[in-house]
């Protein structure tokens, strides 16, 4: 079955690294739905019973989003709030429709990896401040699959911006994308 790619990115247009993924992902439309949060919901009212019934008709789940204050862009959150319902998601009435479906994120940090350790500038890696979606998927019954991540470099002056994508090489950017696509295929 095919994978079902959520993109959460509030400005897509201006993105480098989403922005080249879902170009990529777009070609290959026998193997990925491409489903972009703010283009579906530019006023974030999230159709609930739609949302469900795409997630269903797909085998895979990827959560696709910049990281945003060590989190998701809020649209993401409120997908997630809405959309895995008690009865649908989990719980002892029904809630089985994520059960055994292969589930996974792919994010662009901005930061440098570095940055993402103990000893680093935030002092805590992407496994740890991810950890609430691969509990999220555990409480659903979901396989789990972690994440694939591209972390960015910082910029000319020497700063480092939190939750930027800082543009990589024309060659790296299609280097980061295949490993990209490499990463889904092998869910």
């Amino acid at each position: 079955m095919k994978t079902l790619v959520v993109v959460t990115h509030p400005s897509i247009e201006t993105s480098v690294i989403n922005k080249r993924w879902v170009e990529e992902l777009k070609k290959y439309p026998e193997k990925y739905t491409v489903h972009e949060l703010h283009k579906a919901y530019p006023d974030g009212s999230i159709d609930v019973k739609k949302e469900q019934k795409l997630v269903e008709s797909h085998g895979n789940l990827v959560l696709q989003f910049p990281i945003y204050w060590f989190n998701c862009p809020p649209l993401l959150k409120k997908w997630l709030d809405d959309v895995l319902t008690y009865g649908w998601a989990h719980g002892s009435n029904g809630g089985d429709k994520l059960k055994n479906r292969k589930a996974a994120l792919a994010v662009s940090a901005g930061s440098k990896k570095e940055d993402y350790s103990e000893d680093g500038r935030y002092h805590y890696t992407l496994d740890y401040l991810l950890s609430s979606f691969e509990t999220t998927f555990l409480y659903c019954n979901a396989n789990y699959r972690s994440f694939f991540a591209y972390y960015g470099t910082e910029n000319e002056s020497g700063e480092n911006v939190p939750d930027t994508e800082i543009e990589p090489s024309v060659s790296e950017l299609e280097k980061i994308t295949l490993n990209y696509l490499s990463f889904l295929d092998n869910l």
